[in-house]
């Protein structure tokens, strides 16, 4: 039997200099980063053994490679780099679902943030 376990890190923030408009890769902008990972936790939890689980430093560690690295134009490219690293890194997770939110998006009206979620999974190959 297969459990549907899940580990989420939530609203990660990071003042990072992505965007379309020039102020925005020179001022920088707030974002935040969730990411919720699906994969069978119970041995983890009965072993208490970090190998068997999501180390989240590692994972924050390839997170904040991409939203502090190089300057990209869109949240997209930032949501799918995130996610391809992260099923990579962690061999264990067969699911993976990354939200990205620019907080103050440059637009002409209040708004809290854009958002962008997307989702991996492996194949059953």
């Amino acid at each position: 039997m297969i459990h549907t376990d899940v580990l989420t890190l939530k609203a990660l923030r990071y003042h990072a200099f992505h965007g379309v408009h020039e102020a925005e890769r020179e001022e920088g902008n707030t974002f935040e980063v969730d990411v919720i990972f699906h994969a069978a936790l119970r041995q983890a939890g009965k072993s208490d053994q970090l190998d068997l689980t999501v180390d989240y430093e590692k994972a924050e560690k390839i997170i904040s490679g991409v939203m502090l690295g190089t300057s990209v134009h869109l949240i997209e490219k930032l949501c799918i780099d995130i996610g391809d690293q992260l099923m990579d890194a962690f061999l264990l997770v067969y699911a993976v679902h990354v939200v990205i939110r620019k907080l103050d998006p440059p637009i002409k009206v209040p708004a809290a943030y854009s958002e962008i979620s997307m989702q991996w999974q492996r194949s059953n190959e």
